[in-house]
């Protein structure tokens, strides 16, 4: 397993993600992902907190760029909670749960990201933006409704399936009704 491919190819498919969907400053990325199915191992089978901080400091610089909320959701074990800073928790009310994800609870995101955040804190759930799933990891429990499939150039990060989505406005009303190009 190379590392470095590992780590371009992560920034790769952020970055396109956030070309193609242009999200406001602010807005809330998630990631959702499995150390063990980058490795081609079933998920939650070979966890690597060494890579899991290599991926979370890289995302992290790249969203440092964009203002953009990360998000990483934890494993099952954690009920699929998230981490995130302080100050996400505070600007979209979310409610804080009490649990520190580690290597069998949690995951090497999540145990990354509550070790490389300035004031991590855990939430339950959330709705946020946009996102990507490294290893069928289930994040759209996390999205806004709508979610839309986003297709990148990346469809793996080593062994693992890459989904990237965005979210969308409801389109309300009915056949009278006339929409903004979203």
């Amino acid at each position: 397993m190379q590392t470095d491919k590992i780590l371009a190819d992560v920034e790769t498919a952020i970055r396109e993600l956030i070309d193609i969907t242009e999200p406001e400053a602010g807005s809330i990325f998630i990631l959702g992902g499995s150390t063990s199915e980058i490795q081609g191992k079933e998920i939650g089978s070979a966890t690597d907190l060494d890579l899991g901080d290599k991926i979370i400091k890289k995302i992290i610089s790249i969203l440092e760029e964009f203002d953009l909320f990360l998000a990483v959701q934890g494993c099952e074990h954690i009920n699929r909670s998230l981490v995130i800073e302080k100050e996400a928790q505070k600007q979209y009310l979310f409610n804080e749960v009490n649990v520190i994800p580690h290597r069998q609870a949690g995951g090497a995101f999540a145990a990354a990201a509550f070790k490389e955040f300035s004031q991590p804190v855990t939430v339950e759930n959330m709705e946020a933006d946009l996102g990507i799933d490294i290893g069928d990891a289930l994040i759209g429990m996390h999205l806004k409704n709508i979610a839309v499939p986003v297709r990148l150039s990346i469809k793996e990060i080593g062994e693992a399936h890459l989904t990237a989505a965005r979210t969308r406005l409801k389109l309300v009303g009915g056949v009278r009704a006339r929409y903004r190009d979203l």
